[in-house]
């Protein structure tokens, strides 16, 4: 089956169209439109609907938890300036609050299942709220956790809040919480990448264990891909590559939340 990519950044949408074609995520096409012009018609007949795509982070970390690319899911990584303490503190007058446009869709064609994330700030909790209020009036059970990269061994802290909305059944119900059916929400233990004696940061684990470490001018150590050199003035289409990953969930990050939520 196709899935639908929706993404209005064109680095990103181009991306999103290489690693489809490299088979790196789930087969489908990209719209470059606006969600405020999506019509719940056109839909129709997609298995998978990616809104505010990226580079398409969600369909990967599907895949590596072990969720066909045939079976019916929706994503969202919804824009985040507008709640982050980085931006204007502008929240729910910020033009990028897009939420109303995807809820108006979510209930317009009842996908089963919703995932989407966060930021994590004080800003990005009364969203969750509205997020819950929203999704609970249109028939789901909602459930969110605040988790951190650092959580599965990444060598920096990336908190996002994640959450999923489910129709069918009441799987979420009484699994942590207040004991009334209401999730809670839990922050992630993880431990961060800690500078040892020489300054240095320790080494990490998993899928970052190999990871080279850069000492830049202000002292501090950073992570990069093993072999690769840092995004400097000069390297082809930086600012878009910046862009599109610095807004990026951490794909195994999302694929434990949706393990952990899976088999519950």
């Amino acid at each position: 089956m196709t899935a639908y990519y929706n993404e209005i950044d064109p680095f990103a949408a181009q991306t999103l169209r290489n690693l489809i074609a490299a088979g790196h995520i789930a087969p489908g096409v990209v719209d470059e439109r606006s969600i405020e012009d999506i019509r719940p018609s056109e839909l129709a007949g997609y298995t998978q609907c990616h809104f505010f795509a990226g580079v398409g982070v969600w369909s990967y970390a599907l895949r590596l938890a072990g969720w066909p690319d045939d079976r019916p899911v929706w994503t969202g990584s919804y824009p985040c300036q507008p709640f982050s303490a980085a931006g204007k503190g502008a929240g729910f007058t910020d033009e990028r609050h897009l939420w109303p446009a995807f809820h108006w869709l979510i209930e317009q064609c009842q996908p089963p299942v919703v995932f989407g994330e966060q930021v994590a700030s004080k800003f990005g909790l009364a969203w969750i709220d509205l997020v819950r209020a929203d999704l609970e009036a249109s028939g789901y059970t909602v459930g969110a956790a605040d988790l951190c990269a650092a959580g599965v061994g990444a060598p920096h802290i990336r908190q996002r809040l994640y959450w999923v909305g489910h129709t069918i059944d009441k799987r979420l119900e009484g699994h942590s919480g207040d004991g009334n059916g209401t999730p809670g929400w839990k922050k992630s233990p993880g431990s961060t990448a800690e500078a040892g004696e020489s300054g240095r940061p320790n080494p990490t684990n998993g899928h970052w264990r190999a990871a080279d470490w850069l000492h830049c001018r202000d002292g501090f150590w950073r992570p990069v891909e093993p072999g690769t050199f840092p995004l400097a003035h000069g390297t082809p289409a930086r600012v878009g590559r910046l862009r599109a990953y610095g807004n990026a969930i951490v794909p195994q990050v999302a694929q434990a939340f949706i393990e952990a939520w899976d088999n519950i």
